[in-house]
């Protein structure tokens, strides 16, 4: 009724099934290996990224500490001062990027430069407490450049007003 069959020659079973949990498993580290080697690399773009962008906030900042640039003496259209150094625009300040357990070898610089433009003069905002006739609001455009290592820049654009005569 129930004939059982049995295998005579079992001899190198355990070691085909080893070599195939052997390859699975190593298939299964060359995946978990290329997935951390690309998580790195975004980790990195990311931090780079966020670099320039506080570099170009930086750059914010400092217009906003200098009032030369946006003061009465730039109230002409066609001629935007440039900051940091408005004879050269293209020179930045950079800095060591604040970047706190980092290796020599991956230490970046920051740096920002960038324009203020005088945009036109209107009346002061409603709810200012500027009375219209006799106060206008100068507007501006400001565009700040940060930059990170990798050649990683990031551009902010922003728009202020002064109140002036």
């Amino acid at each position: 009724m129930g004939k059982k069959i049995k295998l005579e020659n079992e001899k190198g079973s355990v070691t085909v099934l080893a070599v195939i949990l052997l390859v699975l498993l190593t298939l299964l580290g060359m995946a978990a290996l290329s997935t951390s080697s690309i998580e790195t690399q975004v980790a990195g773009n990311e931090m780079r990224s966020k670099l320039a962008l506080y570099a170009a906030e930086s750059g914010a900042a400092y217009v906003a500490k200098r009032t030369d640039l946006y003061g009465p003496e730039n109230i002409t259209q066609s001629k935007p001062h440039y900051f940091p150094n408005d004879p050269d625009p293209y020179v930045p300040i950079t800095s060591p990027a604040p970047i706190p357990d980092a290796e020599p070898i991956n230490a970046t610089q920051q740096s920002f430069n960038g324009q203020v433009q005088y945009q036109t003069a209107a009346s002061p905002p409603r709810g200012s407490g500027y009375a219209v006739g006799k106060f206008k609001s100068h507007q501006y455009e400001m565009t700040c450049n940060g930059y990170s290592s990798h050649n990683t820049q990031k551009i902010i654009m922003i728009g202020f007003y002064r109140i002036g005569f």
